[in-house]
């Protein structure tokens, strides 16, 4: 199975987007139309009704326009996380975006995506499908969440800060399932050497981002490119 790539390829990966990302048209962006098989479907429109196959106790209410029901799923997701995968996590970002709850959303996107890492490290087999799935989900349903995201960079900053403790203080217990292949006899050390490897990567991003030059640059090309436009509203 391919691993994804080193700290440094992953946390350069992360920002690539941010500072790559060409947008066609200038309308705002309130409702995330992406659809990643088989587990999301989005609608064709913001009142229209996704498809979501992520999670049985979660599916149905993921799938209504009902910023109460989204926060409550986010409720029970905090309050029992451990075997959560990336992939409902993903949809719970977009579906909180959608709802208009675009801070939370920013966080579980982070968070998913720092789950699937740790997932990877210490996983050998097994995985191939989360990983190819949270793959995607960041490709396109990042560009709108992390479009909002770098709104103001010091606010993603500490959401991207929030998201690592959350999945450091709440590792992803399937990892331990004798059913996943692993080629490490002490998973413990090594998901604490995979955080080790994540916490190295946030505070790269975070010198990228204390850097003047590097937002003064990243202003520039939002504002050119119509991402401010069709995000920051």
């Amino acid at each position: 199975m391919r691993k994804m790539g080193s700290p440094r390829a992953y946390t350069i990966a992360s920002l690539a987007l941010l500072i790559s990302n060409s947008c066609f048209a200038q309308e705002q962006v309130k409702h995330i139309g992406v659809f990643v098989e088989p587990y999301y479907r989005a609608a064709a429109n913001a009142a229209g009704t996704p498809q979501v196959a992520v999670a049985r106790a979660f599916d149905a209410r993921l799938s209504l326009n009902e910023p109460t029901k989204i926060k409550e799923v986010e409720a029970e997701i905090r309050a029992n996380p451990d075997l959560i995968t990336p992939m409902t996590l993903m949809v719970l970002s977009i579906r909180l975006y959608d709802m208009g709850f675009r801070e939370d959303s920013v966080f579980w996107h982070y968070v998913a995506k720092d789950r699937m890492f740790t997932i990877n490290r210490v996983v050998s087999d097994g995985i191939s499908g989360a990983m190819t799935a949270t793959r995607d989900f960041a490709a396109t349903a990042g560009q709108a969440i992390n479009g909002y995201a770098f709104c103001n960079p010091e606010t993603q900053r500490s959401q991207r800060k929030r998201a690592f403790e959350w999945v450091r203080d709440n590792p992803y217990r399937a990892i331990f399932l004798p059913q996943l292949a692993s080629p490490f006899t002490d998973r413990e050390a090594a998901l604490r050497e995979a955080v080790s490897a994540l916490e190295n990567n946030v505070r790269k991003e975070a010198e990228f981002l204390s850097d003047n030059a590097n937002i003064e640059r990243l202003k520039k090309v939002r504002l050119e490119n119509g991402t401010h436009a069709k995000y920051c509203w």
